[in-house]
């Protein structure tokens, strides 16, 4: 018979907690809970015969008498020797003894059980809370370099086998504010900001530090006029204002360098999803900061390698004194910027060399010539330029290529591919021979566009029956989800299933990570749900390439290989999920362990964070025993009796670094 889940877990966990098993979706069923949250339930596989459980249980009863006898004999010697001891030597040696047997027979149950505990992982050093592996960063290193001069970091990822350990949050970490009031507030000791930086003035100009707190509120000088800037990017590509960018096909933008995420913030608000892009950085993070106030970024860079989305993506690229030389490298940087948007998209830049003054300097008109030459030779437009910006529009018209005198040449085939998985950057024009190959003006609006009809699924070679089944599967998943977490997750107003979700300030739930997003069902479901949370659609290097699929539903995505570091800085993501992901790794040579996988999900997983991990029976039984060494609570969930699929919910505690 199951025991009720508490509310509250053990280590750190909200004050709301769980509420009763029987208030969960009659789906799930929990099995007996022991310490930590674990199942102590018999774990054999199928098809191991009588006759070797029979040879296990000898053993066992074997060790047991031979314990007994050691045990007995250690008590007739230390009742011999007690005449030679003072009363506080043979007190302690008793509670020593005591102690022990407690100790050995708790692991002979546990072996009897068929459960082998795993030692729980150490923390790591005091210097690894910010760290982002495959860039050399640990911050250790960099306490001492000169924040005036810029260091680009390129990704390069190495096995690094010392990393077994759990990285703790700075000292005075705080949970972040609930979404939205997280978008203009977040806690200053959450994310790495130097007293240089502040001294500098480079922060202060552009933010408000208010006692703990950094505000981003409208009346900030941070956000400089988004608004006007927005509703000025509209009237230049001829619309009334941003409002009216979902009617001129804009879903998907793409923001270089973007400061701290108050140009998509904004455009969240015009049901616009921005992507924010920044290289590493020691401190003072673009990433980091845009994370914390709930709106999407990773690391990235245009230095080196193509930036692992696929081509004919984005509906908008955008630059705002981003530090990118355009006219380095022979154009490359752009060819980067034109394979990525869709045909009819556009590209913003705002720059002050673009300015009047500065273009007085002839090395600056120098630089202009070259871009704007470029940027023709690429067939695109400029629409319109004030002040320092100025609007590209990329041709809808393949024969444009076709009739340039100049300008970089066509990629052939073996180069057009869709999995840029950090592949070197290309100096020839992508896309072109894509069935994907739509205007924007052309493609269904937001948020029909979401619904892929038949031929439209044609082009990515998925069935209408198969997308259909995929979307219902998913829409019935995330409402048990819901009703098994909105105990857990709304912190100051716990609900039960089928009750009205609260009123603002909502809850606890803003960034999510789908590590297994197949055609991005999960982000689908959430939405027609109407949470208020963005998914960041990870489709695996190792498994089918979804993820053009992904983007032309109007969501976002990245291409990753689980092997290896996520682009993001430890403790950013509020959920992460994972579907079918055990058995695509499992299927593929093991280059890493699930231990590997796990401590990456821990590292970018903020505290109190949740994890749902659903994959058959045998590998989340597996993956439970791996859970107890990153310390988790966990709880098993039986999803369909009659299916070989199990789902396993974990949260991941909260632990303060000691004083």
């Amino acid at each position: 018979m199951s025991r009720p889940l508490y509310r509250g877990f053990s280590s750190g966990g909200r004050g709301s907690g769980c509420a009763g098993l029987d208030s969960f979706d009659v789906s799930y069923q929990t099995k007996e809970l022991g310490e930590n949250g674990f199942g102590y339930e018999l774990m054999n596989p199928a098809g191991i015969n009588r006759a070797r459980q029979n040879l296990i249980f000898t053993i066992l009863k074997l060790g047991l008498v031979v314990f007994i006898v050691l045990a007995l004999s250690g008590s007739l010697y230390w009742a011999i020797s007690i005449s030679t001891f003072s009363p506080s030597s043979i007190y302690h040696g008793y509670r020593r003894l005591q102690e022990q047997v407690v100790s050995d027979l708790t692991e002979i149950g546990e072996l009897s059980l068929g459960i082998s505990r795993l030692k729980e992982l150490e923390f790591c050093p005091p210097e690894y809370e910010n760290y982002a592996p495959c860039y050399n960063n640990v911050s250790e290193n960099f306490d001492l370099a000169d924040p005036s001069v810029p260091i680009e970091y390129e990704r390069k990822c190495v096995p690094d086998t010392e990393m077994h350990c759990l990285i703790l949050p700075p000292r005075n970490y705080r949970i972040p504010l609930r979404w939205p009031s997280g978008r203009d507030f977040i806690w200053k000791e959450n994310v790495k900001i130097t007293g240089q930086e502040f001294s500098s003035g480079s922060l202060t100009k552009r933010m408000m530090v208010e006692e703990e707190q950094i505000s981003f509120r409208s009346g900030s000088l941070m956000v400089d006029g988004v608004e006007d800037y927005t509703h000025q990017i509209a009237e230049m590509i001829g619309l009334r204002n941003e409002s009216n960018f979902i009617e001129a096909g804009v879903r998907t933008v793409l923001d270089i360098g973007c400061g701290f995420g108050s140009f998509g913030a904004h455009l969240f608000s015009k049901q616009l999803l921005t992507m924010c892009i920044a290289t590493y950085e020691v401190s003072g993070s673009q990433v980091q900061l845009t994370l914390e106030r709930g709106i999407p970024a990773m690391i990235g860079s245009f230095s080196s390698r193509q930036l692992p989305y696929p081509y004919l993506s984005f509906d908008m690229l955008h630059c705002a004194r981003c530090g990118i030389e355009w006219e380095k490298n022979d154009g490359i940087f752009l060819v980067e910027v034109d394979r990525l948007l869709r045909p009819g998209g556009y590209f913003v830049w705002t720059s002050q060399i673009n300015t009047h003054r500065s273009l007085r300097d002839k090395e600056n008109q120098k630089k202009w010539s070259i871009i704007h030459e470029f940027a023709e030779s690429l067939c695109w437009d400029m629409l319109s330029q004030q002040d320092e910006t100025i609007v590209w529009k990329k041709t809808s018209r393949r024969k444009c290529y076709s009739s340039r005198k100049a300008g970089p040449a066509v990629c052939g085939k073996s180069l057009d591919v869709e999995s840029p998985y950090y592949q070197p950057l290309n100096p020839c024009i992508a896309g072109m021979r894509s069935a994907r190959w739509i205007p924007i003006e052309h493609r269904t609006p937001w948020p029909s566009r979401a619904r892929l009809n038949s031929t439209e699924l044609d082009i990515y070679g998925v069935h209408p029956e198969d997308f259909a089944e995929d979307a219902a599967s998913w829409s019935s998943a995330i409402h048990s989800y819901w009703s098994l977490l909105s105990p857990l997750i709304f912190s100051d107003h716990p609900k039960r299933p089928g009750d009205e979700d609260p009123s603002p300030p909502f809850n606890m739930l803003r960034n999510v990570l789908d590590m297994n997003a197949h055609f991005g069902g999960f982000n689908a479901a959430l939405l027609d749900a109407g949470k208020s949370v963005w998914v960041m659609n990870v489709v695996p290097a190792n498994g089918p390439n979804y993820l053009p699929l992904i983007f032309d539903r109007g969501f976002i995505g990245v291409q990753h290989d689980w092997c290896e570091a996520f682009p993001a800085y430890p403790r950013t993501y509020d959920m992460v999920h994972a579907e079918g992901l055990l058995s695509l790794e499992t299927h593929q040579k093991h280059r890493c362990s699930i231990l590997d996988i796990f401590l990456e999900i821990d590292r970018i997983l903020r505290p109190e964070g949740w994890v749902m991990i659903r994959d058959t029976a045998h590998l989340v039984e597996t993956a439970r025993t791996v859970i107890t060494q990153l310390r988790w609570d966990a709880r098993l969930m039986e999803l369909d009796s009659s299916g070989d699929e199990k789902l396993l919910v974990c949260q991941k505690p909260f632990f303060r670094k000691q004083q």
